[in-house]
């Protein structure tokens, strides 16, 4: 597998999960179903059955969604491997993402990154109960906007920005009051829309510092090793290989906001000119594609992209 020093790979994190998500491509790769093996091997159910049938409720549990789109992605970074196709620069996660892309890096292995994550989810929800918390897409309005409508809607509780997706697009999470709150202040402050996101907990705000103090105990327990590929990380935007800096900062990334605008300007800054999604869907290609139409982003979802794809790397 040659390095290619003008391609970086991205893996998708919540909301990109999908009853189905992955079924054209395991008729025709077995690697897929295999990958989902090993996970339901370390889970102790079979997670395959869970995203091919559902019900969509269910897949979008939090500690079903994570080690689903975490096994997704992985499935399909050891196709791209297995066809050949060219060594990414860096890589870089959204939220959940940037596990399954220091799997891909070598840096956790693949069963305990499940085993991981599945706990990661189930504190999430633990720390909340559902329905106390909520996350929302606020389209059409500047950071600090944004920002200045979830200080004047705390009253007491918390909302706060927990992802910069892309310029106009930010989400926001914390108290489902309060988040409703902010939802009504961005729309008299302008939003083109404000869209209430189907997930069980409010991740990368304060409400998940609980969690992060339970999880830092057992990612503690797992082994990490220094990354075959340098990984982007969401919390400060840093490149990193070291496992011991990876590890600190996965436990702040629970409770801080995803700074994923940042992050794709950052592998542009790298000399980057392409970057490949592997996971269910095309929801960073579509946000890359917001940030930098210069980048050229394509996401691999069925056997002709992952053809054309591996053609062009």
């Amino acid at each position: 597998m040659q390095q290619d020093n003008k391609l970086a790979f991205v893996f998708p994190g919540q909301g990109s999960q999908a009853v189905g998500m992955l079924s054209p491509l395991a008729e025709d790769y077995p690697v897929i179903i295999e990958t989902y093996s090993e996970a339901s091997k370390a889970l102790g159910f079979d997670l395959w059955e869970r995203v091919q049938n559902g019900p969509e409720s269910e897949l979008n549990k939090t500690e079903i969604t994570q080690p689903a789109l975490l096994a997704a992605g992985v499935a399909m970074w050891r196709l791209w491997e297995q066809a050949g196709g060219g060594r990414p620069r860096v890589m870089a996660g959204h939220s959940l993402g940037e596990y399954t892309a220091l799997v891909c890096a070598e840096v956790i292995a693949f069963a305990d990154a499940v085993a991981l994550v599945a706990e990661r989810g189930r504190l999430m929800q633990e720390a909340v109960p559902a329905g106390t918390g909520a996350m929302a897409a606020v389209l059409g309005l500047d950071d600090d906007v944004v920002g200045e409508c979830c200080s004047r809607a705390g009253e007491g509780q918390i909302v706060s920005i927990a992802n910069f997706n892309s310029p106009g697009q930010i989400v926001i999470a914390g108290h489902a009051r309060a988040v409703e709150r902010a939802s009504v202040l961005a729309k008299e402050a302008g939003a083109k829309r404000v869209v209430p996101l189907p997930v069980s907990v409010p991740s990368h705000c304060q409400l998940m510092e609980a969690a992060a103090d339970k999880f830092a105990e057992r990612l503690n327990a797992v082994t990490f090793s220094d990354g075959k590929i340098p990984v982007i990380q969401n919390v400060d935007v840093e490149v990193r290989s070291a496992a011991g800096e990876i590890k600190t900062v996965l436990v702040k990334q629970l409770h801080q906001p995803v700074k994923w605008v940042e992050t794709i300007l950052k592998i542009k800054s790298m000399g980057i000119t392409d970057i490949i999604e592997s996971g269910p869907g095309k929801v960073l290609t579509g946000l890359i594609k917001r940030i930098d139409k210069e980048l050229n982003a394509v996401a691999l979802t069925d056997k002709q992209s992952l053809e054309t794809a591996l053609a062009a790397y």
